[in-house]
């Protein structure tokens, strides 16, 4: 390539949107995203308006994420093991078969509450199985340089969809009925799905499959075990995910009790997260490398922002803090996946994403409740207190934990000292002589 032909080369954040590849996988996956946002609104509204209960919408929330918690690691280890544009394709007809299904029985009146539930536990057996795949498989659409571009990109695909879904499902659920919003989410999946066949095998960079043998978790665990940095990224992920991102439990909260607003400003909390997020994605995929400090030191913004949201005391103060905690949320997420990819073999990346995926997602049926007790005991502030707490004090401990790896890596690795050098030759002396005297 000429010299004139990579200054053309787009840079920035945008510079994956220079594949062919990416584009059609992104555009895929904007019509996904934005079928799911709806039906997330739909299948809640679907279950309270049957049970009129709102434990039975947490019971949904918790099957739904249950597959994960359970099978997230195996998961990564079949995707280390087959082709994960194959595993994309069977997990996106399922899902549009299944949705397809709870869409025909909730048009014709036949839906209950347990055809709800089946249907959650099903669609979450195949997401735990479709997310590591799916997380592997932007590796191998776009090249290493751009990978951390195309990461962000997702991400802002995946918040400006969660603008737009929830407004078409609320439009569709008063004019049409909640089975449409199923209907459609299911014609939404032909998106990724002939995407994914548009998408040529010698524009891809599939990474080599593993062997059966080779392709287990222990074998996952043993490689983590040498790479505390990977470790630490996770376990400040999975902090976040688990305690720091319950927005649906403390924002309903916060709207209804502490600002004495309704559906309306809850909302307005949403537009104004999401906006903070889609653009925090963005500006993530602009930068070089990310440092295991830049994900710490977003981490802990993001905990101190949504703290202080917790104690602001008036309406519009606390929507700008919104959307400070949606940018640096975002910022943090982007950096953290796409530094444990980068870091990570080609042949365990599928595992690592697993697990991955497994505390930053499969922590949600253990945070949530917890938080929903702090909220519906102590009230909504308190409850955001903590969600803003927990994960800075994690970003503390990750932060005083690397910064000991590191000074310990470099006590290894710097010269010895003169005095340490004499130190060294009056041992060996005073070793050596009794040596001598024997042999004397």
């Amino acid at each position: 390539m000429t010299t004139a032909e990579i200054d053309r080369q787009p840079r920035g954040a945008f510079a994956a949107l220079s594949s062919r590849s990416y584009r059609i996988y992104i555009g895929g996956q904007s019509l996904a995203n934005m079928g799911s946002w709806m039906q997330s609104i739909a299948q809640d509204w679907l279950v309270f308006s049957l049970t009129h209960s709102s434990t039975a919408v947490g019971v949904t929330m918790a099957l739904q994420f249950l597959p994960m918690l359970l099978l997230g690691l195996h998961a990564g280890a079949l995707a280390d093991r087959l082709p994960k544009r194959r595993i994309l394709l069977i997990t996106q007809t399922l899902n549009g078969i299944t949705t397809a299904a709870l869409a025909v029985i909730t048009i014709t009146g036949a839906v209950r509450p347990t055809y709800v539930y089946g249907f959650a536990l099903a669609s979450g057996v195949v997401f735990a199985f479709d997310s590591p795949a799916r997380q592997a498989f932007v590796t191998e659409v776009v090249s290493e340089d751009r990978l951390r571009a195309a990461i962000s990109l997702n991400a802002a695909v995946f918040q400006a969809t969660r603008l737009i879904g929830p407004a078409i499902a609320s439009v569709l659920i008063a004019t049409a009925g909640t089975g449409w919003v199923f209907a459609v989410n299911a014609a939404c999946y032909l998106g990724p799905t002939i995407g994914l066949l548009l998408l040529r095998p010698a524009d891809l960079q599939p990474a080599q499959a593993v062997a059966k043998a080779q392709s287990s978790v222990a074998t996952a665990v043993r490689y983590l075990r040498g790479r505390p940095d990977i470790l630490w990224t996770i376990f400040l992920v999975g902090v976040l995910g688990t305690f720091g991102l319950n927005f649906p439990i403390v924002l309903t909260a916060m709207a209804k009790s502490t600002f004495g607003g309704n559906a309306s400003t809850y909302g307005l909390f949403n537009i104004v997260l999401g906006l903070g997020s889609a653009a925090g994605a963005v500006l993530a995929g602009a930068g070089t490398r990310p440092r295991t400090r830049a994900i710490v030191t977003t981490a802990a913004m993001f905990g101190i922002l949504q703290a202080v949201a917790a104690l602001t005391p008036d309406l519009p103060a606390f929507l700008v803090l919104l959307i400070a905690m949606g940018f640096v949320n975002l910022v943090c997420q982007a950096m953290a996946n796409a530094s444990v990819q980068l870091a990570v073999a080609p042949e365990i990346r599928g595992r690592v994403m697993g697990l991955y995926m497994l505390v930053f997602i499969g922590g949600t049926p253990i945070g949530a409740p917890i938080i929903g007790a702090v909220t519906s005991h102590f009230g909504a502030r308190t409850g955001m207190l903590v969600c803003g707490v927990i994960p800075a004090v994690a970003a503390a401990v990750t932060a005083v934990a690397v910064a000991r790896r590191n000074l310990r890596q470099q006590r290894a690795q710097r010269p010895p000292a003169s005095w340490e050098l004499l130190e060294s030759v009056v041992w060996e002396s005073s070793a050596d002589r009794p040596a001598a005297t024997a042999r004397g």
